[in-house]
C-alpha cells in the first residue's frame, strides 16, 4: 500500500522555524520593545520578542528603499555613475540629510551612500524619484515588493521612514527583507559596512555611520539604523566570524526596535549578537549540491532522483548539542517523473532531543526526464503491482 508522506516546502530564504523552547538556551536580557536574532547561514530563528507586532520602522524603512534601488542598478535601468537631479521635494526633506540641494546633479551612487551612511531623507527622496517617476509611485512599488516578498504585516507610506499614519513593519518582516537584500544584491551591500562618508562640497555635519558596532566589532558589516520619537532607537545589524568547518564564516542577524538610546541599541545588539555565537553552534550536515537522499524514481529516463540543496545544509544547535540531531527525510511516494533541476520536493527533518529543530526544503539537483511510451508503461503495471 502506497504512503504519501506530507510535503513540506518553505519558499526561499523564508525564516526558518525558532527553536523549540525547551531546547533553547536561556536568553539575555534585551532592553528594546521587540526584538528578533536569526541565524543567517543557518536561516534559524534563534530568539524572538514581540518579533510580530506593529512598530513604525523609522528609517529601517531605507532598506526597501535600497532593495529596490538595487534592483533598478541590476536590471540596468540605473547605473551607479548617472547623475540624478534634485527636486524642491527632495531638498526640503526633514530629519537626516546629505545635504544636496536643487543646484546639484548627484550620481547614483553617491545617493545610495547618502541614504546608507547619512540616512539621508533627501537622497532617499532623490532616489526614489529617480526610480519611480515620483515619490507616490515609488510607495507603490515598496509595497508591491513587499507583497511579493510576503512581507505580511508591512505598509508603506513614504520611502524615508518618517512617521505617518499606518507606516507599520514587524521584526519578522524586516528579518525577511534584510535576508533577501543582501542574498539578492551581494554585490551592493558592502554600502553598509562604509564608516563615514560626506558628498563634496556640502557641511560636514553627520558624516559618521550611526552603526555604532562598525567602529566596535570588527565582524560587523552592516545593516541600518533608524530613530524617530514614536520609533525609538531601533537597528538591524548583521556580522560574520569565522567558524569550523563553514567555508565563508557564519553570519548572524539582529533586529533591535525601541531601544531607549542610540548607544543602547549598540550595546543589546553586541549582546545578542554574542550570545548567539556562544550559545549556538553551526553544523554542517550536507555540502552544496551533494545529495542527501536518492530515492527511486518512475516512469523517468534515471531510476533514482538525487534530492540535496545548492547552498551547504547547516543547523543551529545549542552549544553541544551536535552529537544528539537525527535526520530524515519526508516526501511524496511514488515520485513519477518529470523532475526538473531546482524543483522543491520534500523535506530534511532535523530532530534534537525528539524535537523538530527546523525543516529544510529540498531541491531536484539534477533533472530526470520522462521516459518514452514502453518505459512509461511498464512502471505503470510495476506501480500497480506494488
Amino acid at each position: 500500500m502506497n504512503r504519501f508522506l506530507k510535503l513540506l516546502v518553505a519558499p526561499l530564504l523564508a525564516v526558518a522555524v525558532s527553536l523549540a523552547a525547551a531546547q533553547a538556551p536561556q536568553g539575555p536580557e534585551v532592553a528594546a520593545k521587540a526584538y528578533l536574532l536569526v541565524d543567517v547561514t543557518a536561516n534559524q530563528v534563534l530568539l524572538e520578542k514581540d518579533a510580530d507586532a506593529p512598530v513604525e520602522p523609522a528609517s529601517l524603512t531605507k532598506l526597501m528603499t535600497a532593495y529596490l534601488v538595487f534592483d533598478a542598478l541590476k536590471s540596468k535601468k540605473l547605473t551607479l555613475a548617472q547623475t540624478l537631479p534634485v527636486s524642491e521635494r527632495a531638498w526640503k526633506m526633514p530629519g537626516s540629510r546629505m545635504f544636496i540641494d536643487p543646484k546639484m546633479q548627484v550620481p547614483v551612487e553617491d545617493l545610495i551612500k547618502g541614504l546608507i551612511v547619512q540616512s539621508g531623507n533627501d537622497a532617499t527622496m532623490a532616489l526614489a524619484e529617480g526610480v519611480g517617476g515620483t515619490a507616490e509611485r515609488f510607495v507603490q512599488l515598496m509595497n508591491d515588493q513587499a507583497k511579493a516578498m510576503g512581507l505580511k504585516n508591512t505598509t508603506y507610506k513614504n520611502p524615508e521612514g518618517l512617521t505617518e499614519a499606518g507606516h507599520t513593519t514587524t521584526a519578522r518582516d524586516l528579518s525577511i527583507l534584510s535576508m533577501r537584500l543582501m542574498h539578492d544584491f551581494p554585490e551592493y551591500v558592502h554600502y553598509y559596512s562604509i564608516k563615514k562618508y560626506r558628498y563634496q562640497g556640502t557641511p560636514v555635519t553627520n558624516d559618521s555611520n550611526r552603526n555604532l558596532l562598525l567602529f566596535r566589532d570588527p565582524t560587523v558589516d552592516g545593516l541600518k539604523t533608524g530613530h524617530t520619537n514614536a520609533a525609538g532607537y531601533c537597528m538591524i545589524t548583521t556580522a560574520k566570524r569565522d567558524f569550523p568547518n563553514l567555508a565563508g564564516g557564519r553570519r548572524l542577524l539582529s533586529i533591535v526596535l525601541g531601544a531607549s538610546s542610540e548607544n543602547a541599541r549598540a550595546n543589546e545588539s553586541q549582546k545578542l549578537l554574542n550570545w548567539g555565537y556562544t550559545a549556538f553552534e553551526a553544523v554542517k550536515l550536507f555540502d552544496a549540491n551533494q545529495a542527501v537522499v536518492t530515492p527511486a524514481v518512475w516512469k523517468g529516463k534515471e531510476n533514482t532522483l538525487k534530492l540535496g540543496r545548492t547552498e551547504a545544509v547547516v543547523v543551529a544547535v545549542p552549544a553541544g548539542g551536535a552529537s544528539r540531531i537525527k535526520t530524515d527525510v519526508a516526501r511524496p511516494d511514488p515520485l513519477v517523473a518529470p523532475f526538473t533541476k531546482g524543483q522543491s520536493v520534500g523535506s530534511l527533518k532535523v530532530v534534537l532531543d525528539d524535537k523538530e529543530l527546523v525543516a529544510v526544503p529540498l531541491q531536484v539537483l539534477e533533472s530526470v526526464e520522462q521516459a518514452g511510451v514502453l518505459g512509461r508503461a511498464w512502471d505503470a503495471v510495476r506501480l500497480w503491482i506494488k
